[in-house]
């Protein structure tokens, strides 16, 4: 099952993916080198997060697993999705864990999995990272690539002063001089993500002033002439609720692509342009229940 914001997270790291493996990649040891994006489709009922193979000197996958809230057991999960990766891909397998919040920790995210046979003996030891963006300062998610940036605002330096790291943030906008489809897309991301930490008044309070802020700056007239505006200085309660529904229906889209691709293939162009054109979020459902009675793309997308 999709999890909370899980289109939100998969369009960032989309957004800018070598700023994700570089970071973490560092973070567990892999050494750097040319990286590359993998299936996250394991088995039939089995989905990792995102998967990076890092071709460096030593070669190796970055596993990560994000988290928005509370779930025990997930450290098992970690395990199988390793195993099924190392069998797939027989390379060292590097899982992370990175939770987004504090309300997603729980006590058995302790870095190692452990099974033990009846008669107490260790039989199985897994190792992985665990990596709690809210303990980290502001500046270490500003300095690890843009793509990376709208976590300074789940930290709990920022928590204590969001004001001062919307500044911050955007003044890492202006200095990295990003495409405007980039830093809309950014601003987006982060406007949603920001929610996990804040109530919708504080977050729409702040991101008004952010938009008025940017509206000397270069960055920000680009963002105005792609018509980006009116998401961050027109009703931002409305935009919130339109942007939280507008990754439901991401979600349900990007479900359907799964379980239509793994039946029937890769769409054709003309069918992924037909799928990407539904925003019917009750249409999407439909359509993923009727996987498996289509014959073919066109059937499922033909179908009323």
């Amino acid at each position: 099952m999709a999890k909370p914001f899980d289109a939100t997270l998969n369009s960032l790291i989309d957004l800018r993916p070598g700023d994700w493996a570089n970071a973490f990649g560092n973070l567990v040891g892999i050494p750097p080198g040319p990286f590359v994006s993998l299936d996250t489709d394991l088995a039939t009922t089995i989905q990792a997060d995102k998967l990076f193979r890092i071709n460096g000197p030593q070669p190796a996958i970055l596993h990560l697993e994000l988290e928005a809230n509370h779930r025990l057991r997930i450290p098992r999960d970690l395990m199988r999705y390793n195993t099924f990766t190392d069998h797939l891909y027989d390379i060292p397998v590097h899982s992370v864990l990175v939770l987004l919040r504090a309300k997603a920790a729980a006590s058995d995210q302790t870095g190692v999995y452990e099974r033990f046979g009846v008669h107490g003996v260790r039989i199985a030891e897994f190792r992985y990272h665990v990596e709690r963006v809210w303990e980290r300062p502001v500046d270490f998610w500003l300095n690890q690539g843009l793509g990376l940036s709208p976590l300074a605002l789940l930290t709990d330096e920022a928590n204590a002063d969001l004001e001062t790291a919307l500044d911050r943030f955007r003044m890492r906008l202006d200095q990295d001089a990003a495409e405007p489809s980039i830093t809309k897309s950014l601003l987006g991301s982060t406007f949603v993500l920001c929610g996990l930490r804040n109530p919708p008044d504080r977050v729409e309070s702040l991101f008004r002033r952010l938009s008025l802020s940017m509206e000397d700056s270069t960055t920000y007239q680009l963002i105005l002439n792609k018509g980006m505006s009116q998401g961050l200085s027109q009703g931002l309660s409305q935009g919130l609720s339109q942007g939280l529904s507008q990754g439901r229906v991401a979600e349900a889209r990007a479900l359907l692509l799964r379980q239509a691709t793994k039946r029937f293939g890769e769409p054709t162009a003309a069918a992924r342009s037909a799928l990407e054109s539904i925003v019917d979020l009750a249409k999407l459902e439909d359509l993923a229940l009727r996987v498996l009675d289509a014959n073919s793309w066109a059937d499922l997308l033909q179908t009323p």
